[in-house]
């Protein structure tokens, strides 16, 4: 359960870091995003989520393994 919690603020976190940095560009994108179709955000939020998965599991099976070893 703290898994979520930690993937959920770190969401937040890059989230905000990227309206503070670049708060122009996230009005773009977001406007631009509203001329998309339904059909084309539903493939972009899957082809997201499943980077998302595979990066977790990636970090889970490999760098987890090294982190324990070091200590």
């Amino acid at each position: 359960m703290d898994e979520i919690f930690t993937a959920i603020g770190l969401l937040l976190f890059i989230e905000g870091l990227l309206y503070t940095i670049f708060p122009g560009g996230m009005k773009k994108m977001l406007n631009s995003m509203k001329d998309l179709s339904e059909q084309k955000l539903r493939v972009g939020g899957l082809i997201f989520a499943i980077i998302g998965f595979i990066i977790v599991a990636y970090i889970k099976k490999f760098l987890w393994k090294i982190l324990k070893v070091s200590y």
